[in-house]
């Protein structure tokens, strides 16, 4: 991953939840290096409210592509 692709992530990373901000920087910190983030890239499309919902575990409904990155998170 370039330095132009790794500093649209961590733009694309930042959010309107304080919470899932939070959440989605300290995983880049902690994650980043070795890993295929291109599900985390596509995730980052949904609506906050939606995603923060997928983080925390209140709602399953993500396409399974997801599985790996949003358990990744969870576990964050």
């Amino acid at each position: 991953m370039t330095a132009v692709e790794k500093n649209r992530l961590q733009w694309k990373c930042r959010r309107g939840l304080l919470e899932l901000d939070l959440i989605l920087q300290k995983f880049l910190e902690r994650k980043f290096e070795g890993q295929d983030l291109k599900p985390l890239n596509e995730l980052l499309d949904f609506p906050d409210n939606d995603l923060w919902d997928i983080v925390s575990g209140r709602s399953d409904r993500y396409d399974e592509r997801f599985g790996g990155i949003v358990a990744r998170l969870r576990a964050s």
